[in-house]
């Protein structure tokens, strides 16, 4: 799957003694996003997405795991090293 980001350009608002970002209303309905937004802070910056996220049918599931072509084939290895007999 590739993903790519993009890049915009928005202006700090006033709002009291602080200060906010306006984002565009197709971004909003884009991402879902109504009425709050969790901040991430991290390393390269900050990071503002929507407190949750929609989940993907299985169909979109299957394709997107579909489109990645994965290699599996080490999995069969997997019975043989003893962690599917393991009781919890």
């Amino acid at each position: 799957m590739l993903i790519t980001a993009s890049t915009r350009d928005i202006k700090l608002v006033a709002v009291g003694n602080s200060r906010g970002v306006r984002l565009p209303r197709e971004l909003l309905r884009k991402y879902g996003i109504s009425d709050a937004l969790v901040l991430e802070e991290l390393p390269e910056g900050i990071l503002l997405r929507g407190t949750s996220s929609p989940k993907l049918s299985l169909e979109q599931t299957f394709a997107d795991m579909a489109a990645a072509q994965e290699d599996w084939a080490d999995w069969d290895g997997v019975a043989d090293d003893g962690l599917a007999t393991l009781k919890w």
